[in-house]
């Protein structure tokens, strides 16, 4: 492992099962996982059945393949779920991707704060001197002083 490189914490979650006894287990390139693992409170559910979370912290390296594999007495077979680290080239292009957003809608924040500063300056038009006009609903009146 790069010691460089940032933890990432990878969390399964078992919901709604019944008995209590359940095995999660993490499996990395198809090997048991038992270093960073931690096993969270179970949880009764208010309808009898239970919640359980196990929080693997890893330094995940392209070409891992992590496994969170659930078994239990109410299952034919365990149940896996997989998660790769993304490759580099597309989180690269992901960056980019958020950094050319920004940049964008920064000229958009530039161009309409100009426009509504410039607004602002500009000299309201005034009614000709001596005349005003009166709105109520349902009617329209015009004074000239």
């Amino acid at each position: 492992m790069d010691p460089t490189s940032p933890n990432t914490i990878l969390l399964c979650t078992a919901r709604g099962f019944y008995p209590l006894e359940i095995e999660i287990q993490w499996l990395k390139n198809g090997k048991l996982e038992e270093e960073g693992v931690a096993f969270g409170e179970e949880l009764q559910n208010g309808d009898w059945t239970y919640q359980l979370q196990v929080m693997l912290e890893t330094q995940p390296q392209r070409g891992d393949v992590y496994t969170c594999q659930v078994g239990h007495v109410s299952l034919e077979a365990p149940i896996t779920v997989q998660w790769e680290p993304r490759s580099s080239s597309s989180a690269r292009s992901k960056l980019w991707t958020g950094i050319m957003g920004a940049v964008i809608g920064a000229a958009f924040l530039a161009v309409g704060l100009f426009s509504y500063l410039k607004s602002k300056k500009a000299t309201p038009i005034q009614p000709p001197a001596g005349e005003f006009l009166l709105f109520l609903p349902h009617l329209s009146l015009s004074y000239k002083l």
